[in-house]
């Protein structure tokens, strides 16, 4: 691979400011009810959408340290397929695919209502931030092409 300037490096300042602002994601999404191992979950279904090697690495590893089970990380890119999933956990993931692949149909109406089924206002507002950060994470490390290697 053709080395690439580093976005994180080359302005370190921006990349922490990103690093801040998703430390708050986080935080707030905890403050309002959801799992850190679900959040993990989410950041790695949308990081192999979005083809990034480095993100979806690092939030392998997250969710394994927060305890998720090695089946469930697994098979969250086949979510609908699977009964390892709550339907509260599908919805938040329905959402999240949607908000990060917005250019395909904007947010559908019934994905975020189904979600609302489950989720109050201040989670829904974590699940579609942390959709948004994480594609910013994603443009950034594939982007500058972070090295993945064993």
């Amino acid at each position: 691979m053709n080395s690439r300037v580093s976005l994180s490096k080359k302005n370190a300042k921006a990349y922490s400011q990103l690093i801040t602002m998703s430390n708050n994601i986080d935080e707030q999404a905890i403050l309002a009810g959801l799992e850190e191992g679900f959040i993990h979950l989410l950041k790695l279904r949308l990081s192999q959408i979005n083809g990034c090697a480095f993100c979806v690495r690092l939030h392998t590893q997250d969710a394994q340290k927060c305890g998720v089970s090695i089946d469930k990380i697994a098979l969250v890119a086949t979510w609908k397929e699977t009964e390892y999933f709550s339907e509260k956990e599908k919805s938040a993931l329905s959402l999240a695919e949607s908000v990060n692949l917005i250019h395909n149909e904007y947010v559908p109406d019934d994905i975020y209502q189904e979600s609302a089924k489950y989720w109050d206002e201040a989670q829904l507002a974590s699940i579609e931030w942390i959709s948004i950060i994480i594609g910013a994470f994603n443009r950034v490390a594939i982007t500058s092409r972070y090295s993945v290697k064993p």
